[in-house]
């Protein structure tokens, strides 16, 4: 009997409930290093609903062991997967860091390649001197995810129908295909082939999440202010999309393009196929049609019902939560990151500056100067693992991140 593989999940996110159960009968023995190790049962459950809520599938996985010792649970382990927020992933590659096994390959990825995963591994190889990690990371999450009931059951409403990745060294690609992409979703679904990606950079560079959730977050403030007194006049994110975001939306993806255009253009012989605006990659992703952005959102059967992030405050009115993801990856490992490149190429990006002040203004920090430059010295950027700037990598030039 052939000895399986140690796959060890890092992280309790949406992604995480879907992952598991669509290892079962994989070549992994699945694991989770999760600070909750308590709520995680034996069998993790995966519902397949349809949009309206009916369950037209159900699977379950085993999970092996839920540990928040990462000394008991890394060593061993062949594959390590991220399932956790974009801005949480620094910390936990530094929790993991000590314990990887230096006597084996070890494939270190993650579901979500959004703010620089190829940088931040980097960062552990260099501080640890590992020379036998491959590193590796989802374009864009395959699935569309959520959880039913923490450690127990997640729901997903079926995977994209294409995506891409990119691994280092690029050699590696064919046997993480083999051996992880192909067992969690066309296995299951007969579509979501996973495409290489010659570079991080176009992850790094996504246009989903980063420009999705900060200008619809931009766009609500521009309509309704920052407070809503009751929470039954909050907009749904997506059902409510209106042309005020929408149009935010375009703008955002266009001070993107000028980025990926610039880089395009100074790298001629880089292999940008996957640097993408946003409705390419969506028609890309989903083999759709959409022409249209608002139409794009509104018309999704997966996305309607998915509220918008609020909490009360102290004064008894709702307003959006800015401790949320859509802040803490999207604005610091997403914004951030593009106003720099958009600095090193003297080009100018109207609405992350705008989107830059907005946030700024909402958390009370100060992210961008009245010139319009990324306020490096401040610690509301430079505090330890709280934005994903290129220089606190030690990147001086854009040509140092084009991998």
């Amino acid at each position: 009997m052939v000895k399986k593989k140690q796959l060890v999940v890092c992280g309790g996110g949406s992604s995480a409930h879907t992952l598991i159960p669509f290892l079962k009968d994989s070549d992994f023995e699945v694991s989770i290093f999760t600070s909750k190790p308590e709520k995680w049962h034996h069998t993790i459950e995966l519902q397949y609903q349809s949009p309206d809520g009916k369950v037209l599938a159900t699977f379950s996985g085993p999970l092996k062991k839920a540990s928040s010792n990462a000394a008991e649970i890394i060593p061993d382990a062949d594959y390590i997967v991220f399932c956790m927020p974009v801005h949480k992933y620094r910390l936990g590659l530094e929790e993991i860091a000590p314990y990887i096994n230096r006597n084996k390959t070890v494939f270190l990825g993650t579901m979500y390649g959004q703010g620089g995963w190829n940088w931040m591994v980097n960062e552990i190889k260099q501080k640890y001197s590992y020379d036998n990690i491959v590193t590796f990371a989802f374009g864009l999450i395959p699935w569309i995810a959520r959880t039913i009931e923490y450690g127990k059951i997640g729901v997903t409403y079926g995977c994209k129908a294409a995506n891409y990745a990119a691994c280092y060294p690029k050699s590696y690609f064919k046997q993480i295909d083999e051996e992880f992409f192909e067992n969690i979703c066309k296995k299951w679904f007969g579509k979501g082939a996973v495409e290489q990606s010659e570079n991080f950079i176009s992850l790094t560079l996504s246009v989903d999440n980063q420009i999705i959730h900060t200008s619809r977050c931009f766009g609500l403030y521009k309509v309704y202010g920052r407070y809503w007194k009751e929470k039954s006049e909050v907009p749904m994110f997506y059902r409510d999309y209106d042309d005020i975001s929408a149009n935010l939306l375009a703008d955002l993806d266009n001070d993107y393009t000028k980025i990926r255009e610039e880089i395009k253009r100074r790298y001629p012989r880089g292999n940008f196929k996957y640097m993408l605006d946003y409705l390419a990659l969506e028609r890309f992703s989903y083999q759709s049609h959409n022409t249209d952005i608002k139409e794009s959102f509104i018309n999704s059967q997966t996305l309607v019902a998915i509220g918008t992030p609020v909490i009360q405050n102290k004064e008894g009115l709702w307003e959006i939560n800015n401790n949320y993801r859509f802040f803490m990856d999207d604005i610091y490992y997403g914004n951030c990151i593009a106003k720099w490149m958009a600095e090193q190429l003297n080009i100018e990006v109207p609405t992350i500056d705008a989107i830059l002040r907005w946030a700024q203004m909402v958390r009370n920090e100060q992210i961008i100067d009245e010139n319009g430059r990324l306020m490096i010295e401040n610690e509301c950027l430079s505090a330890p693992y709280k934005s994903g700037v290129p220089c606190f990598y030690g990147f001086k030039t854009i040509e140092d991140i084009i991998d």
